[in-house]
């Protein structure tokens, strides 16, 4: 399993959200199911504790 790397962007939207850091890895690593989107992220979505989350991510090569 490779690290993830959080930008400001992410982080904001996170608390904006209440949605915690172990949410996020479990989505991106269970996800029920992944999507492609623009400039080579992909979305990964996980239906966790009565809500859906979606979480939009850029697989690098030593990173998430």
């Amino acid at each position: 399993m490779k690290p993830i790397t959080y930008c400001r962007h992410a982080r904001k939207r996170m608390k904006d959200r209440i949605v915690t850091e172990e949410e996020v890895s479990f989505a991106v690593n269970q996800a029920d199911y992944i999507e492609p989107d623009v400039k080579d992220r992909k979305n990964a979505y996980k239906y966790i504790d009565n809500r859906f989350i979606r979480v939009t991510f850029k697989e690098e090569n030593d990173n998430i």
